[in-house]
């Protein structure tokens, strides 16, 4: 029963806290089930409602096909959210392969992986990212590919700082002791206790890597029209900011809620993680 209040406590002094996971879940069921918030098509549209404002009707109001700008927001997350998973899942494994590798060989290899990690560090994600898309081809897949690459070298020096710190623990001195196999002790002792750290880092990257996939989207480098993504979505109503101000305010809302609820919810992970290492 104690633990039920401190749970209950925890929540109620934190409501920002509550409220980015509730826009975080929110987000996530429109991504996976867009039914449960709305019943249109998110493709057809009546010209004769072309740019009307929010109401009622059309929260989001409709853009200048007619079409229900809040079916293809909610639509959007699927493209949008399964293209940071990927990029984050991209950037996580590959991130700590390279880490996992460098502090336990050490070595020439570490110098060499590390440096190759700080080249990618020196260049701009975002330049990065260009030159990547523009080499695999145009498509919400090869967006997601290359934003995680540009995340791969923060992954691997995390996961090799926690590397380096875990495999002179006792317990991974001991298994070396009684004859464990090099990769053995890698995977059921180093890397449990190394991966805290850095699946906190994947939190905190998913909000960055919203906006990286936002970003390209928003230059065209995502999915081809008429597909609802985020940041597509705010590149097509520039030239309407005008007249009609909704089409790239309320889909750059949603980017921004997206952002700042992910944020949230890692720093409260990050806290909690600095707690269980005292």
């Amino acid at each position: 029963m104690s633990r039920r209040r401190a749970a209950a406590r925890y929540w109620v002094r934190r409501p920002g806290l509550v409220v980015a996971v509730a826009v975080l879940v929110a987000m996530l069921l429109a991504a996976f089930f867009p039914g449960l918030f709305t019943g249109r098509d998110p493709l057809s549209g009546v010209p004769a409602e072309r740019l009307q404002p929010p109401s009622l009707h059309h929260l989001f109001g409709t853009d200048q096909l007619g079409r229900d700008l809040f079916s293809r927001v909610v639509h959007g997350s699927a493209l949008s959210l399964k293209a940071t998973s990927l990029a984050v899942a991209v950037g996580l494994v590959a991130g700590s392969a390279l880490g996992l590798t460098a502090g336990y060989v050490g070595g020439l290899l570490d110098d060499a992986l590390m440096r190759i990690a700080d080249v990618l560090l020196a260049i701009p994600s975002l330049l990065l990212s260009l030159a990547l898309v523009t080499a695999l081809g145009f498509g919400t897949v090869k967006v997601a590919v290359a934003v995680g690459v540009t995340s791969v070298a923060g992954f691997a020096r995390i996961m090799r700082a926690e590397v380096l710190r875990v495999r002179e623990a006792a317990y991974v001195e001991a298994a070396r002791s009684s004859g464990s196999r090099p990769l053995s002790v890698l995977l059921r002792h180093v890397l449990p206790n190394a991966s805290g750290p850095v699946l906190v880092y994947a939190a905190v990257e998913f909000g960055t890597v919203v906006l990286a996939v936002s970003a390209l989207s928003f230059l065209g480098y995502g999915a081809e029209p008429p597909a609802p993504e985020w940041g597509s979505l705010v590149s097509g109503g520039r030239d309407y900011l005008a007249t009609a101000w909704w089409l790239t305010t309320l889909p750059g809302l949603t980017i921004a809620a997206t952002v700042l609820a992910a944020g949230r919810v890692s720093r409260a992970l990050d806290g909690e993680a600095e707690e269980a290492s005292r």
